[in-house]
């Protein structure tokens, strides 16, 4: 891939500023969690993987720069930050499993807290190792579904800006193109942040994929028109019973697609899988900054003191998922029993 969304360097973390993005390529060298955490939480770095590995080099970060007498009186002062870095975005659930991950870790056995900084950093670099290869996993299993010439609309960014490597959604379209397949998308701009015009646009161009892009409300009319052969999206959080959060516009897709007859995937690992969760009415959902919305990029579009609503992200009911394609296989309907057992044996 052209790009590395988040990096590990000489004690550093290095990743891409995506609010700059496709104006500007600018990446960013910390090694203070805080700068990590707010990253998150202005979506500097964004995508339900991505934000999973950068809260857990955020653990990182903190345990190298926080120093004590005792290691139970570090064990306290890192479980702190790890709590601060859950504040930052409430529905991708890859935060809170890395972070869980993380905790485990940070509560074993160590006789140092020298050997507990190195297992949280081992650990660290396992979960973004991880990515990458559930990555191409995902993509290979996807890339099965689609045929040489198709057509794929995608919705907000979900390739290797979302995650450590070629991405989930978008990473079924790579796969298909070293398959040697032909593919056109089309990519929704993606409302109110304009992830899919800024971000998978400029993505798919930089890897030599045919790309156009077209307004969220143009969807239904392409569809109609027949240029469409599939959807493929990310997700930030998976409900027992298959129901999915993604971007806010995703649930418009999926009631498009049942209509027109076109099959609409999910692509996530197991890690957006939450069991805890029993269906998408218990997803908690992100409200975001009305500023957003009224004047998102600088210029005001709305009037002043306008009432403004803005969910960051939607819930789709199972029963309008063609599949779900996570790194062991495509699932298909009925996924409860499923999901649970793949999920235990991930």
């Amino acid at each position: 891939m052209p790009v590395e969304t988040i990096k590990w360097e000489h004690g550093r973390v290095k990743y891409i500023d995506q609010t700059m993005l496709p104006n500007f390529f600018v990446e960013h060298l910390t090694d203070d969690y805080l700068v990590i955490a707010e990253a998150i939480r202005e979506l500097q770095v964004r995508g339900a993987p991505a934000i999973g590995i950068a809260a857990a080099f955020g653990v990182v970060l903190g345990a190298q720069k926080t120093f004590c007498k005792t290691l139970g009186e570090w064990t306290s002062l890192i479980d702190h930050i790890i709590d601060e870095l859950a504040q930052t975005r409430p529905t991708a659930v890859n935060l809170f499993w890395a972070l869980n991950r993380m905790k485990n870790v940070l509560h074993a056995d160590h006789p140092s807290i020298d050997k507990a900084q190195k297992a949280l950093f081992n650990e660290a670099m396992q979960i973004m190792n991880e990515d990458k290869r559930i990555c191409r996993e995902m993509g290979n299993n996807g890339a099965v579904l689609i045929q040489d010439g198709a057509t794929i609309l995608t919705h907000c960014n979900a390739g290797a800006l979302a995650t450590a490597d070629y991405g989930t959604a978008l990473g079924v379209i790579y796969a298909a193109k070293e398959q040697g397949k032909t593919i056109h998308v089309y990519a929704d701009e993606t409302r109110p942040l304009l992830q899919g015009a800024r971000l998978t646009a400029w993505e798919l161009m930089q890897n030599e994929i045919d790309v156009t892009l077209i307004c969220d409300n143009m969807a239904a009319s392409v569809m109609r028109q027949g240029k469409i052969d599939a959807i493929f999206v990310g997700a930030d959080r998976i409900a027992r019973n298959g129901d999915t959060a993604n971007k806010i516009g995703t649930y418009n897709l999926a009631i498009l697609a049942k209509y027109h007859s076109i099959p609409m995937y999910i692509v996530a690992p197991l890690s957006t899988v939450d069991l805890e969760i029993m269906s998408g009415k218990d997803i908690p959902i992100e409200e975001r900054a009305a500023i957003e919305v009224i004047a998102g990029f600088g210029k005001r579009t709305a009037p002043e003191n306008v009432h403004v609503y803005n969910p960051a992200f939607d819930v789709t009911p199972h029963d309008l998922i063609t599949a779900i394609i996570t790194e062991r296989e495509v699932i298909y309907p009925p996924y409860d029993g499923k999901l649970i057992k793949l999920k235990k044996i991930s």
